[in-house]
């Protein structure tokens, strides 16, 4: 007699996904389809009938894994049980192999059938990755052609699914993420930027030829509240720190890529201040979510017409957003090209190095040098962090 087979569907950062599980554990999961009907029908062509409801703690639990999974943050998929009846031992030990590769690794199937045992058997392979019924939990776009290109996907969006899963374990793997790294192109020229920036200064031009080229790049946000609160996070704490502080906040909401004002708002102090929110940056980002949802924070759209002075003007008003929290929207979310944040300590730093002071100079030495680099000087700040990472 066969067992009764139950459906949810959930968000995640590639679409709508759906699960299937049974008693002996999760039967099917689903990449997002066309719609949810399609989904449904799919799933109905595959289990024979199924009834769409709340899932229990157990499913629940995965469903949270998969949705970290996908939006680039570590997942473990230890303890979760599949139901994977019908399918040979042949392929059962596929899938056990592939389940031990790593977050951001990637193999041929002829790798993958010698990690089986079978090395003779890549075709074979081939077809236990296209009938994989459990993908990201078994995960089959981790392989990819002999010549390293992504190959096929049998899911819905084909290898572009494919492709933005391996794009987000690449993320899941990076040693250090921080609140400067982006991938978006810029909104000016900094070919011309640097060539200018040569010019007008020698000193500078030796750094710019020491760090190499240009590699800063837009992070991409959802919303201003999105940007402020990882910039609030980040205030006054090393990359590293900030980095675990701000996983954790967002550990809070695990269906989201990133904070909006209602999560803040619905969340007890004391469970925001367990991520490790210092006193100060709570009341901030209770300030910021009060203000943003008051309409007193202007969105991104708005922002992008205003001036960097009317951005900073409007911005700090919000408790605990000071200059440098904005300044680094403006840069960084914005792509504003003439910036300099004269108070950071890493650009001061920088300039101690780069302009031989025994010091970091002061916020004051470095405005009167930057005059010669406008209207670069996003530009030229970027260079000058980079130099402390000789």
């Amino acid at each position: 007699m066969s067992r009764p087979v139950n459906v949810a569907f959930f968000d995640t950062a590639i679409g709508t996904c759906a699960v299937a599980w049974t008693s002996a554990g999760i039967r099917r999961l689903l990449l997002p389809d066309r719609s949810r009907s399609d989904s449904m029908t799919r799933l109905h062509d595959a289990l024979g009938t199924i009834t769409e409801t709340t899932p229990p703690a157990e499913i629940r639990s995965t469903i949270d894994q998969v949705t970290r999974h996908i939006d680039g943050q570590a997942a473990s998929y230890a303890g979760v049980r599949l139901d994977l009846s019908g399918i040979t031992d042949f392929t059962r030990r596929v899938y056990e192999a592939l389940g031990q590769t790593r977050p951001g690794e990637t193999l041929s199937y002829a790798q993958l059938a010698k990690r089986a045992g079978s090395p003779r058997a890549a075709r074979a392979v081939g077809r236990a990755m296209a009938t994989n019924p459990i993908p990201v939990i078994v995960p089959c776009h981790r392989v990819v052609a002999a010549d390293g290109k992504v190959g096929g996907f049998s899911a819905y969006g084909g290898t572009t699914t494919k492709a933005k899963l391996l794009e987000a374990e690449s993320n899941t793997s990076r040693p250090q993420a921080s609140l400067f790294d982006g991938s978006a192109s810029l909104p000016f020229d900094h070919g011309k930027a640097v060539r200018a920036l040569k010019q007008a200064d020698k000193p500078l031009a030796a750094v710019i030829a020491r760090v190499g080229p240009f590699g800063l790049r837009l992070k991409k946000a959802p919303s201003t509240f999105a940007a402020l609160s990882e910039a609030i996070v980040y205030q006054q704490l090393n990359a590293r720190a900030a980095q675990t502080i701000y996983r954790r906040l967002l550990g809070l909401f695990p269906r989201r890529r990133s904070l909006r004002p209602e999560d803040i708002r619905s969340t007890s102090d004391p469970q925001l201040r367990a991520a490790g929110l210092s006193r100060s940056k709570l009341a901030a980002l209770n300030d910021l979510a009060h203000k943003t949802l008051a309409g007193e924070v202007p969105p991104l759209l708005e922002l992008r017409r205003m001036t960097d002075e009317s951005v900073i003007k409007d911005l700090t008003k919000v408790r605990g957003v000071g200059r440098w929290t904005v300044e680094m929207l403006l840069m960084f979310q914005l792509g504003r090209p003439d910036v300099l944040p004269a108070s950071d300590l890493g650009i001061r730093k920088g300039f101690a190095r780069a302009f031989r002071h025994k010091s970091p100079a002061t916020p004051q030495q470095v405005v009167t040098r930057g005059e010669r680099w406008r209207p670069w000087r996003t530009v030229a700040s970027w260079y000058l962090w980079r130099l402390l990472d000789d």
